[in-house]
């Protein structure tokens, strides 16, 4: 099952989403990420995802056209941006959205250290929590 996890720069949430989803349920789901635009890979999300033993160092920002013509079973938005921007899917992926907070907004001001990273934690976490439901939740979305 191919899934592109769709987020406004493809620097934090869609990356953790996709290295979850590879670390965790690469034997069922082939996954990726893409930004509808390219923010660059967020340092802190390196950080935290490696701090939970899944290392996403080699990914980069990239969008939709940057993968080409892969067709995808499920695009999932995990930002509120990607979803009202979502480009049309040909074919047969299915369009869900599943909304995580957005850590480098909530952390703008925040100096770099434990604080910043608690709140990279704790999305880190909850989609690992969301990761682990698929693919069954799928269907339910």
């Amino acid at each position: 099952m191919k899934i592109m996890f769709l987020c406004t720069g493809n620097s934090c949430r869609s990356q953790m989403a996709e290295g979850w989803a590879r670390q965790l349920k690469g034997d069922i789901i082939e996954p990726y990420s893409a930004g509808i635009e390219k923010h660059g890979l967020n340092p802190h999300a390196v950080k935290v995802m490696g701090e939970a033993g899944v290392d996403i160092s080699k990914h980069y920002s990239k969008t939709l056209a940057d993968l080409g013509s892969i067709e995808f079973d499920y695009v999932i938005t995990v930002c509120g941006h990607a979803n009202e921007h979502c480009p049309i899917f040909p074919g047969k992926a299915k369009k869900v959205h599943v909304g995580f907070a957005d850590p480098p907004k909530l952390t703008r001001e925040l100096p770099d250290g434990e604080e910043k990273l608690a709140v990279y934690r704790s999305v880190r976490d909850e989609i690992r929590k969301f990761i682990e439901t698929l693919p069954g939740a799928l269907s339910t979305l």
